[in-house]
């Protein structure tokens, strides 16, 4: 049985869908036994997330961020200070983490989380992927937008395979600080904006289709590829179904084609406690 480190940066207001999360990755990994790592600054719903983590057979340790490092950083109810974590996350990992999977709370894992987790990095920082084939104008604009006119993707920070190690050595908060200081006008997806312009060029780029599927573009995935990544195709090879944007499935007039997909995970995790 293979070991998987796993992090989260979330605050109370997600701990319900991180539940589910985590029910739908364990169910869809057998042969896997899972050590998260929770990143936060005030976590209220601690004791209800521990429980539930032990009656599935999870190993949780809670990290907590003493020093506020972001409170200069844009902050909005969306973006709230808890995105930045993850760009430090390294920091505050034990030693002998050597390679970790970060993973948004507003995910739903539906095949196997393994082969992502044994990606080769050992030359990146991270593993991510880019949307960037289902709309080829918001990749030009961010080219332009943040000035990266060498990158060749704009990656999601979503889900992100970190190296640790590299990470430890490459990522300091004084970089990010100055990023954010000097261009703060100019960010539109905070953590994302720099994660790309910082680190762009040690990313190792992963299928979206299986890896990051935006769940608003479905009927983009199928045209792209001729027909062939239809709901079958998703509910047999896809890993992470990523609800991203304002429209999200825990919300009752959420009416996407994969509201049922993920209500009934909701529902499952929610009978464990």
């Amino acid at each position: 049985m293979e070991n998987v480190n796993l992090l989260f940066s979330i605050d109370d207001h997600f701990v319900t869908q991180l539940k589910t999360l985590l029910f739908s990755i364990k169910i869809n990994s057998p042969g896997c036994s899972f050590h998260i790592y929770i990143l936060q600054k005030k976590l209220r719903r601690q004791k209800e997330l521990l429980t539930f983590c032990q009656k599935i057979e999870i190993d949780c340790t809670i990290l907590t961020l003493k020093k506020d490092k972001f409170h200069h950083a844009p902050q909005t109810k969306r973006y709230p200070e808890t995105i930045y974590y993850r760009l430090l996350a390294q920091n505050y990992l034990p030693d002998g983490v050597e390679k970790i999977i970060y993973l948004d709370a507003d995910i739903l894992c539906i095949n196997n989380i393994l082969p992502l987790y044994q990606t080769d990095i050992d030359d990146y920082l991270y593993a991510a992927a880019s949307h960037s084939q289902l709309t080829n104008f918001t990749k030009v604009v961010n080219k332009v937008r943040l000035k990266m006119y060498e990158a060749e993707e704009y990656y999601n920070s979503g889900v992100l395979l970190i190296n640790v190690p590299q990470a430890k050595k490459k990522i300091n908060a004084a970089d990010l600080q100055n990023f954010i200081a000097e261009n703060r006008t100019t960010l539109i997806l905070p953590d994302q904006d720099i994660l790309n312009s910082l680190y762009g060029g040690q990313i190792y780029s992963v299928p979206d289709q299986i890896y990051n599927y935006d769940a608003r573009k479905s009927l983009i995935y199928e045209m792209i590829s001729g027909g062939s990544w239809d709901l079958n195709w998703v509910i047999a090879h896809t890993v992470f179904l990523h609800f991203c944007g304002r429209d999200k499935p825990w919300k009752n007039e959420y009416r996407s084609k994969f509201a049922l997909l993920y209500k009934h995970y909701a529902h499952l995790a929610e009978k464990i406690c």
